[in-house]
């Protein structure tokens, strides 16, 4: 769809095919292919782990979750991204175009977490569940430690209901 629009737009009826093609491609690809823009308009879901409250951005549909918290330069404590696939699966993640260090918590169907990963920013390492996972959330690196919650605490709020 980008390059049709980008074709339409730059295509004048002097220009050869080739030539039409090739400035459409140089012109388009800079500005359509740009970093990811942050997401900071995504819905919102409370989660708590334990007293703590959490405000996780809800990352559903494969675009949110591709984009995650790509290009983001700060986020509050409180704050994370839950990632919610359509089945569990093992889940990995990257740090590609993420600026932040997190730690992201692999989470089974009742809210369970699975394992903790902590991710080093602009990396493409992967960072894998320990077994298959509907869900992943995305905090702050060391919130989860700093909270003292390890692997085998329980998250609760709406999007666990069904598993309990």
């Amino acid at each position: 769809m980008w390059f049709k629009n980008c074709f339409v737009k730059f295509c004048h009826p002097n220009q050869g095919l080739l030539s039409t093609l090739g400035l459409a491609l140089m012109l388009c690809t800079s500005s359509t292919w740009a970093q990811p823009v942050p997401q900071l308009n995504l819905q919102r879901v409370k989660l708590t782990a334990g007293m703590h409250v959490i405000d996780a951005q809800v990352a559903l549909t494969p675009e949110q979750r591709q984009i995650g918290l790509m290009m983001r330069k700060d986020m509050p404590q409180h704050e994370g991204m839950v990632f919610i696939f359509e089945q569990p699966s093992e889940q990995c993640f990257w740090m590609k175009n993420t600026l932040l260090p997190l730690t992201a918590a692999f989470v089974a169907d009742d809210g369970t977490i699975v394992n903790l990963a902590d991710m080093k920013p602009e990396t493409t390492d992967p960072h894998c569940s320990a077994k298959p996972v509907r869900y992943v959330l995305e905090m702050n690196k060391g919130w989860f430690a700093k909270k003292g919650i390890k692997p085998g605490a329980k998250l609760a709020g709406p999007i666990f209901e069904a598993g309990r």
